[in-house]
């Protein structure tokens, strides 16, 4: 059946449904008042009742508030059906008199409906009205990048984070459309780091194995005044095994650990006098195998701008990084911090090397791994600065 053929079928059965109401009432009328409710020649008596709907049968770009309502003259309303084309039903309210009724929720954008409404006179009679119509197609739209990425598999400190491409004002509505749920399961919540980024973790380190998935379903969700979100999908991801490492400032050292085993202590150089590396917990979110790093970049002068850093890991969006270095002697590592706030592990130029301690840790990372920094000077990272949520409290988080 086309579409122009299911549209005339469903205003063919509206006009029998209506046909058969009025019927239905003429009997009724008739049985009731001595034959008052028919004419002298045995036709059914139309109903005195006159509904209007807003809008027209036929209408689109109907705006998603105040364009559709029903009105009735000489009669009051009894019920008023609006549904979207998958049968969603959208809730109303009929005025006290009885004389009007307007929907209490919003409409979807780029939506078809159909309202049904019904009214009676002073002497019962029912009169019906259909209209289909459809609603406006939003000029300005809002997406979420999320990060990690579908099927991916990442360590247990992945927080999943949203940038939205544009300010969100009604963080309610947005938050309601969004869902993070893992399994096993495990309480997620959700916090808001200014108008633009939404992250979710669970109150510890996600548990290894756990497949967690990310629904968006923003489509025709009003984020900001007249800005729609288009999205309505589902992604999902696994969580790998549990590599958490500790980069001690104090004894220039990295020991990295899996499933709390012992896999190896690689020697470091941290940030050195004024450039003390951050404290806390940090993820790895990016891995290069070879980067540039212009000092300018991160707000700080000219510095330095290496055009081949070697087996890159980024924790912070900031530009803390866990690299190779190759341009320092390897006496350096284990026992001076000299970084402008990076750990640095020895290295070789080019970073194909895989055997170097750099290199090793490099090709046992993967993103979402944790990297814990403690015994430096440096201020606490902060928790939106790259996925760091974690340095938060729950308790704040939650609030949030």
């Amino acid at each position: 059946m086309t579409v122009g053929q299911r549209t005339t079928f469903r205003r063919l059965a509206a006009c029998a449904a209506l046909l058969g109401s009025l019927l239905l009432s003429s009997c009724a009328g008739s049985a009731g008042s001595g034959g008052g409710g028919g004419s002298s020649d045995g036709l059914p008596t139309v109903s005195a009742a006159v509904l209007t709907v807003t809008p027209g049968d036929g209408t689109d770009q109907v705006p998603a508030q105040g364009g559709v309502g029903v009105t009735v003259r000489s009669g009051r309303i009894t019920g008023v059906q609006l549904k979207d084309d998958h049968g969603g039903a959208v809730p109303g309210a009929i005025a006290a008199d009885g004389s009007s009724w307007a929907p209490t929720a919003k409409l979807l954008p780029e939506t078809r409906y159909s309202l049904d409404a019904v009214a009676v006179d002073s002497r019962g009679l029912q009169a019906a009205k259909h209209a289909e119509f459809t609603t406006f197609v939003p000029t300005h739209t809002f997406i979420a990048f999320y990060t990690p990425d579908g099927g991916s598999t990442v360590g247990v400190g992945m927080e999943v984070s949203l940038r939205f491409s544009r300010a969100i004002t009604d963080r309610a509505a947005v938050r309601r459309a969004v869902a993070v749920t893992a399994d096993p399961a495990v309480p997620v919540a959700g916090h808001w780091f200014g108008a633009q980024r939404l992250d979710f973790r669970p109150e510890h380190f996600w548990r290894p194995g756990t497949r967690v998935t990310l629904s968006l379903r923003l489509k025709g969700v009003e984020g900001a005044p007249g800005v729609y979100g288009t999205q309505q999908k589902q992604v999902a991801f696994t969580i790998g095994r549990a590599q958490i490492s500790t980069a001690d400032a104090t004894s220039d050292t990295l020991t990295v650990r899996r499933g709390g085993q012992l896999l190896r202590t690689l020697p470091i150089s941290a940030g050195g006098p004024g450039h003390a590396t951050y404290a806390g917990i940090m993820v790895v979110t990016e891995m290069f195998q070879v980067t540039r790093m212009d000092s300018q970049t991160v707000g700080l002068g000219s510095e330095y701008d290496i055009p081949a850093v070697p087996h890159a890991m980024r924790l912070t969006d900031s530009g803390t990084f866990v690299h190779g270095v190759y341009w320092r002697p390897a006496s350096v590592f284990g026992s001076a911090n000299t970084s402008h706030g990076c750990v640095g592990l020895h290295d070789v130029k080019g970073g194909g090397d895989a055997d170097t301690p750099a290199g090793w840790f490099f090709a046992h990372s993967i993103p979402g791994d944790v990297v814990e920094v403690v015994g430096t000077d440096g201020d606490r990272v902060a928790p939106d600065n790259g996925l760091n949520g974690w340095n938060m409290p729950w308790a704040r988080w939650t609030a949030g």
